[in-house]
């Protein structure tokens, strides 16, 4: 049932991406979900060359490689235990506000996604941790309420969404056949912080969690299959046309100040926020810091006067940056449906890309800020 489900959703992701060539071809303008705040940065469509969809089903349908009783992890690319082989991650909420600072076992999520919480507060920013051996986790968070965009993300990765709450807009969401959700009633750890800031996952609770809510750990039917396309060689993104250095870059996300500096001694991109370096006083205050760095144009609908909104997250060709060893090329992606893996494309070539092992950031930047980016 896994694997018919898997191919189907290759398959819709290989005709609706050809579609949308084709019409792009002849002058369509984007695909995205109509939006009540439209995009000042210009439209950006799929490259005429044709785009190698084989090569990319290949790829995911690749075996999985395995040593002993090691696996490599498939959000990863790391050798880990087996065990872990078909265990599904947890996709947690966690606060991004100056005062739910530091943040408690971030250094262990192997994804981190950030992306604009509210068109309020200057468009502060939440992340979701996307965390693949959740039963080691011994204090994480603070954990805070979800929207609707991180219900469909969560869902690439059939991950279990760990939050406290939302608006009213989820609950159709979070309703859905595919969609696993834990809310609220985690520990509350005296910090000296008011109350929605005091929230975090303890240990052991998450075993007890999945068995009360009655969710199986293992991959189940809505599994997607493989995300990333991992390089078997250390990438050097130099000898593409459109690479450019970059050893810092900062996002438009003005409250957060988020920034992720190049770091030539781990080969890895440390993030930085509110003009400092992010640390983890779990782990003796380890720096927050990614191999792969994912930069997604992504247009928005805000739908109220509160500035809750909901990104257009399935569309078909909008530009983006993939970033590894001091290099950004461009690219731009796919997203087909719910659930369906967002999928990046060379902007040139139209294959797909590969990135290298280890961590992966993902961040949403509103398409009415894009042009704001400053890779340096």
């Amino acid at each position: 049932m896994r694997k018919r489900n898997q191919n189907k959703m290759y398959r819709m992701v290989c005709a609706a991406v050809l579609t949308a060539i084709a019409v792009m071809s002849v002058g369509s303008s984007s695909m995205a979900a109509e939006e009540t705040i439209p995009p000042t940065a210009a439209e950006t469509t799929l490259p005429t060359t044709p785009i190698d969809l084989a090569a990319w089903v290949g790829q995911m349908q690749q075996p999985t490689q395995t040593v002993g009783n090691l696996y490599r992890s498939e959000l990863t690319n790391e050798w880990i235990d087996v065990s872990l082989m078909q265990q599904r991650p947890v996709a947690i909420m966690v606060d991004n506000e100056k005062i739910a600072l530091p943040h408690y076992g971030l250094t262990e999520a192997d994804v981190v996604y950030e992306m604009m919480n509210s068109t309020a507060n200057d468009r502060i920013t939440r992340l979701m941790a996307v965390v693949k051996d959740w039963e080691k986790i011994t204090r994480f968070g603070n954990i805070r309420s979800t929207r609707q965009t991180n219900v469909m993300l969560a869902a690439e990765w059939n991950a279990v969404l760990c939050h406290d709450g939302g608006p009213f807009y989820i609950n159709e969401w979070i309703a859905r056949d595919y969609a696993n959700n834990l809310s609220g009633g985690f520990s509350r750890i005296n910090n000296g912080k008011a109350r929605e800031f005091t929230e975090y996952i303890s240990a052991g609770e998450l075993t007890k969690r999945f068995q009360s809510a009655g969710y199986s750990k293992e991959y189940n039917a809505f599994y997607p299959g493989k995300h990333f396309n991992f390089s078997d060689v250390e990438l050097d993104l130099s000898a593409n046309p459109t690479a450019r250095v970059c050893n810092q870059i900062v996002l438009p996300f003005p409250h957060n100040q988020s920034t992720l500096m190049y770091n030539a001694a781990t080969g890895t991109y440390d993030y930085y926020e509110y003009g400092k370096a992010h640390t983890d006083p779990l782990h003796n205050n380890a720096p927050l810091t990614f191999k792969n760095l994912l930069i997604q144009d992504t247009t928005f609908a805000q739908l109220d006067k509160n500035g809750y909104l909901i990104y257009n997250a399935i569309d078909v060709g909008r530009s983006g940056y993939y970033i590894t060893n001091g290099k950004a090329i461009e690219v731009v992606w796919a997203k087909l449906g719910e659930n369906a893996p967002t999928v990046y494309f060379d902007k040139l070539t139209g294959a797909p890309i590969q990135i290298n092992t280890g961590k992966t950031y993902i961040a949403l930047v509103p398409s009415d800020s894009w042009a704001n980016v400053v890779i340096q």
